[in-house]
C-alpha cells in the first residue's frame, strides 16, 4: 500500500501483520520534502499501533536535520505506546546524527503531562514555603543577635568605616526622598482634615492630627517603607551579586562569617540611621501642615503651641521606639534575601523584589503590634 508517492522522497508501509509494521523510504530526506510524508507516517504508525515497526532505510540518499526529526517523532510514538521501532540501512553520517545527544529523549506529550495541582495542592505547597521560610528568618535571627552582641562586646571588631558608607549611602542620600515625602503628607492631611473641621469650626485641631498623626504613626512608617525601597533593596542586591561570583563562599573559605564580616555592618548603620530619619521626617511633615495653617490664616505661633498642647514626650519616643525595630527589620531582611539569592540571570532582582516586600510585609505587621500594645499601654 503506497502512503505518498513524490518525486523527491517516497514512502510505502506493509502492514501491520502480527504486530509488525514496515515502512519504507526512499529519496531525499530535506526540509521541503519531509513534510510531505510527516503526517501520513504519524497517521501510519499511530493507527497501527504495532509492536514492532521497522524502518528501512537504505533507500535515503540524503537526509538533514527535518528527516532526522522525523525519524525521532516516529520513535517517540512508538515509545508512548510502550512498542519499538527499528531503523535499518540508514548511512553511517545520518545515523551518527539519529544518534547524537538528545536525539532519543522522550517527547513531552499532551498524556505524559501531569495534570494542574489542586488548590488544595498549591495551599499545601504555600504552607510549607512559609513554614520554610519562617524557619530561615528564625535561624537568621539568632546568627545576627550573636553578631550584635560581640559587635557590642568588642567594638574593635566592627568595621566601621564600611558601617559609615552605608550610613551615609543609606540615611544621609536619603534625605531628599524622605522631606519631599514627609512634607506631602504633612500637607495633604492637612488639606484633608480642613474640609471636614470646617464645618464644626475646629480647623485649629488640625494641628493636633498632624502632630499626633506625624509623631506616631506616619513618621516612622513611612521612613521605614523608604528605606525598605531604597536600602533593604541595595542590601540584598549587593550581597546577592556577591553571592552569584561566589564571593560570599570565598569568605567562608578563608574562614570569616558573612554574618559578622557583612551584616552587622550594614545592621548597625540602619538602626542609628532610621531614628535619625524620623526625627527629620517629623519636623519635615510638621512644617508641611504649618504651611496649610497659614493659608487658613492661622498665625505660626497658634499652630506651635497647639501642637505642643497636643503632642506629648511619650508620642515622640513612641515613634522613636518604631522606628529602632523598623531599622532592623529592613537591614536584617535585605540581608537574608541577599544571602538566599540563588544562580541564574534573574536571582539578583528576585531576591531584591522579594527584599522589599518581606520588608514592608514585616513592618506593616510590626505596626499593627505596635498599636496593639500602645493602646493596652494607654500610650
Amino acid at each position: 500500500m503506497a502512503l505518498s508517492t513524490h518525486t523527491a522522497v517516497d514512502l510505502r508501509s506493509e502492514g501491520p501483520q502480527d504486530g509488525l509494521l514496515k515502512l519504507n523510504i526512499t529519496g531525499r530526506l530535506d526540509s521541503t520534502t519531509t513534510g510531505t510524508i510527516w503526517r501520513r507516517a504519524t497517521v501510519a504508525v499511530g493507527a497501527a499501533k504495532a509492536k514492532i515497526v521497522i524502518v528501512d532505510a537504505s533507500g535515503i540518499d540524503y537526509c538533514d536535520g527535518a528527516g532526522i526529526a522525523l525519524l525521532v517523532h516516529l520513535r517517540h510514538l512508538q515509545n508512548n505506546t510502550r512498542g519499538n521501532l527499528q531503523i535499518d540501512g540508514l548511512r553511517p553520517e545520518f545515523a551518527e546524527l539519529l544518534n547524537d545527544e538528545g536525539a532519543d529523549l522522550p517527547a513531552e506529550t499532551t498524556s505524559d503531562r501531569s495534570p494542574p495541582p489542586g488548590i488544595a495542592e498549591e495551599i499545601g505547597e504555600a504552607t510549607v514555603e512559609v513554614w520554610r521560610d519562617i524557619q530561615i528568618l528564625v535561624s537568621f535571627v539568632g546568627e545576627l543577635r550573636v553578631g550584635l552582641v560581640r559587635a557590642a562586646l568588642h567594638p574593635r571588631s566592627v568595621r566601621w568605616r564600611d558601617a559609615l558608607r552605608v550610613a551615609e549611602v543609606a540615611g544621609v542620600n536619603a534625605l531628599p526622598i524622605v522631606a519631599l515625602v514627609s512634607f506631602l503628607m504633612g500637607l495633604i492631611m492637612a488639606f484633608q482634615a480642613a474640609i471636614p473641621l470646617r464645618q464644626f469650626g475646629a480647623q485649629l485641631f488640625i494641628a493636633n492630627l498632624i502632630g499626633l498623626s506625624i509623631l506616631r504613626e506616619l513618621g516612622p512608617l513611612m521612613t521605614a517603607i523608604i528605606l525598605a525601597g531604597r536600602s533593604g533593596s541595595a542590601f540584598a542586591a549587593e550581597l546577592g551579586t556577591m553571592k552569584v561570583r561566589e564571593e560570599i563562599d570565598a569568605l567562608k573559605t578563608m574562614g570569616l562569617d558573612p554574618v559578622r564580616f557583612l551584616i552587622v555592618t550594614r545592621v548597625v548603620a540602619a538602626v542609628c540611621m532610621t531614628p535619625l530619619l524620623t526625627i527629620f521626617a517629623d519636623l519635615i511633615g510638621l512644617i508641611g501642615g504649618a504651611v496649610v495653617m497659614l493659608s487658613l490664616g492661622f498665625p505660626l505661633v497658634t499652630y506651635f503651641h497647639q501642637v505642643q498642647y497636643a503632642v506629648t514626650y511619650g508620642s515622640l519616643v513612641g515613634g522613636l521606639l518604631k522606628a529602632f525595630v523598623f531599622g532592623i527589620l529592613v537591614a536584617g531582611i535585605g540581608c537574608l534575601r541577599g544571602l538566599q539569592t540563588k544562580t541564574g540571570a534573574t536571582a539578583v532582582g528576585e531576591s531584591t523584589t522579594s527584599a522589599v516586600v518581606s520588608g514592608i510585609i514585616l513592618i506593616a505587621i510590626t505596626d499593627g503590634i505596635f498599636s496593639v500594645v500602645y493602646y493596652y499601654l494607654g500610650v
